[in-house]
């Protein structure tokens, strides 16, 4: 019922009918009585129905269904604490326009799944997102988001943050346009920096800016649209400073950064010469200083890593290693042949939303991540077989055992380099890891470029506090434009956010999905299927301990599943089992990739003599929304010789 426009019905009615004769004043009260007096009050309290606040209400008492089908709890309602004492920015994203990609989109029908736009912001170690809306060329955001603009010290007391004071934090507000499609695909669409401060300096306290967003990449000069933002304080400032203090402070920084980073270029340019002396044969190497992020700005490559604590998250480094492996690879997108690497290094916000990124972004991750742990990791820029330009992690233990980190795999190799002055009859150790050359290292603080007269990963030794073999830049150097806050135009990093995903919701959806495609091959093929529960629930502590292996390298519980399937597997029959693993979610995309495997396709299409198919799908979910998907089909037959 259109209550909204029933009332406006009733209130001109009742204006024109009571004011006309002698203009006197309604009052609310005489408003009230004309709704009363047509039903509509009661109406409409008939048709309101009240959430019953589940946060109020003892949640022991309710005890959890065994299944996740049975559960209808009303929803949790999530309460804002909003603290009085501090200060916020309420963010207010009001619609897009100009999105002239999406401008010959159709309207999506009701229940029709379309494509859809989702923002993500990042503040000062607070993370929002917004609700996903259909890709259109005016994108329907209505979105508001409270950012708390936090006191740096704690020893202010509880003294409120005033215009000032915020006035120094140089903190932008990193906003990430992220597009999924149909498929669940996501693109990166847009990586903005709001500079907030013009509200410390809005006359009504309120300040509203149409933000153009440019696009990635190679599109990095290319409007995708404009967002209408609007930004207001609270509590409201007793006193703005006036737009030329705000205009004189920002131009300040700006011209603050602009100085560092221009003596770290002349920098650099001086050391690369001096590198070049060393031989001339160093500029084939990779050597890389500066690196393009996804805008298209070249900053210093120490500044894409940085010590990240992953709080109770991930519990160890291998854990970490695991995650940022589960995270999709994907090469930057490239317009046009040539097959030339288009070089993208992503800010961290867009990798973590996009959920999938290329080889250096995965290793800059895993590198800030262990870190974290207290390890002396490195990033190591260099070449796989075939010349193919390549990045991977490195630690170097204290008792100067280095490993490497590979960050899309997880595997991990011990390094032991070969002595070329040997003896031939001295036994050489067999290097396992697929790396060939290496031209430097690097991490938050330290930059060297590799002098050995070899760069052959294998013959490096990897002492790097041997100025013979590694050339380092100075500490300083690097610390005045790449430590945190050094410069305006270094990106914060975001905090790691725990999964939203409920693992056996997923995983049950999966699994009946690839129920009917398995079903329906067969039916193709004109076989029956039949399916055996109890073999597919047997299959649960395999694919538990496949991922227990691939996060700590154990392997256990195998002595067990081997016993089951023993059992259940009467005599004279025989037993086939094909586990896989994805790191997606789409059940028609993981069954296509299924079937182009022998082995799958010789259980999924088995004939035979009383065939029992099973499946289990198992999803192991990390930080972010990756997640781990572990998938195994199998089938028993009597075998008929």
């Amino acid at each position: 019922m259109d209550v909204h426009g029933r009332i406006r019905e009733v209130l001109a009615e009742t204006i024109r009918e009571e004011l006309a004769p002698e203009h006197q004043q309604l009052s609310a009260e005489d408003l009230m009585k004309a709704l009363r007096r047509r039903g509509i009050i009661d109406d409409v309290m008939k048709e309101l129905t009240f959430v019953t606040d589940m946060n109020d209400r003892e949640m022991a008492s309710t005890p959890k269904p065994s299944t996740h089908f049975v559960d209808r709890q009303a929803p949790v309602l999530q309460k804002t604490n909003i603290d009085p004492t501090r200060r916020y920015l309420y963010l207010q994203v009001l619609g897009g326009k100009a999105f002239l990609e999406h401008l010959q989109e159709p309207e999506p029908l009701p229940g029709q799944i379309c494509s859809t736009f989702t923002l993500c912001l990042h503040f000062r170690n607070q993370r929002f997102r917004s609700k996903p809306v259909p890709c259109a060329c005016e994108p329907d955001f209505h979105d508001g988001f409270l950012l708390e603009v936090h006191k740096d010290s704690l020893g202010d007391g509880s003294k409120m943050v005033d215009a000032t004071t915020m006035l120094s934090i140089c903190d932008p507000v990193h906003m990430v346009l992220i597009k999924t499609d149909t498929f669940g695909e996501t693109t990166l669409v847009a990586s903005y920096f709001l500079e907030w401060r013009s509200v410390l300096g809005a006359e009504n306290r309120v300040t509203n800016v149409a933000v153009e967003l440019l696009g990635v990449g190679t599109e990095s000069k290319v409007s995708v649209g404009v967002l209408n933002i609007k930004l207001e304080m609270y509590p409201q400032l007793n006193k703005t400073l006036s737009q030329e203090i705000v205009n004189t402070q920002l131009a300040l920084e700006r011209q603050k950064t602009a100085e560092k980073e221009r003596l770290f270029l002349v920098y650099a340019k001086q050391w690369w010469r001096e590198y070049l002396q060393i031989r001339p044969s160093h500029n084939t190497r990779l050597v890389k200083i500066f690196a393009q992020d996804e805008n298209g700005i070249n900053r210093p490559v120490c500044s894409y890593v940085r010590p990240l604590r992953a709080g109770r998250l991930l519990d160890t480094p291998r854990q970490a290693a695991r995650f940022v492996n589960v995270l999709g690879y994907e090469r930057a997108p490239i317009i046009g042949g040539g097959g030339g690497k288009q070089e993208q290094w992503c800010t961290l916000l867009a990798f973590l939303c996009r959920n999938k990124g290329d080889c250096e972004d995965h290793a800059n991750l895993l590198c800030s991540l262990l870190l974290g742990y207290g390890l002396e990791a490195f990033v190591c820029v260099g070449t796989k077989a075939k010349g193919v330009p390549h990045t991977w992690v490195m630690t170097c233990g204290t008792d100067g055992t280095i490993t490497f980190w590979e960050s899309l795999t997880g595997h991990r190799y011990i390094h032991n380099p070969i002595n070329p002055d040997d003896p031939p009859l001295v036994e050489q150790p067999k290097p396992m890891y697929p790396y060939r050359t290496v031209g430097c290292v690097f991490n938050h603080q330290k930059f060297l470029g590799n002098c050995q007269p070899s760069d052959a990963v294998e013959v490096c030794v990897f002492d790097l506090h041997d100025e013979s073999k590694w050339k380092p830049m100075s500490g300083e150097a690097i610390k005045s434009v790449c430590s945190p806050g050094a410069t305006t135009s270094l990106p914060p990093f975001p905090p790691l956010c725990a999964s939203t995903i409920d693992a056996a919701v997923i995983s049950n959806e999966i699994e009946l999905q690839l129920r009917i495609l398995v079903s329906e091959h067969r039916k193709d093929l004109g076989l029956t299927t039949v399916w055996d529960d109890q073999l597919s629930y047997l299959l649960s502590p395999a694919l538990a301990a496949y991922e227990l292996e691939r996060t700590t390298s154990i392997s256990a519980g195998n002595e067990e599943f081997q016993d089951a399937i023993r059992r259940a597997v009467p005599d004279g029959h025989t037993f086939k089992g094909f586990p896989i693993h994805f790191v997606y979610r789409n059940a028609r995309r993981a069954f296509s990739t299924c079937l182009r495997s022998p082995f799958c396709e010789e259980i999924i299409c088995c004939r035979g003599d009383q065939v029992r198919l099973a499946v289990r799908v198992r999803v192991f979910t990390y930080p972010e929304s990756a997640c781990a998907v572990w998938i195994m089909f199998a089938c028993k037959y009597r075998s008929v010789l």
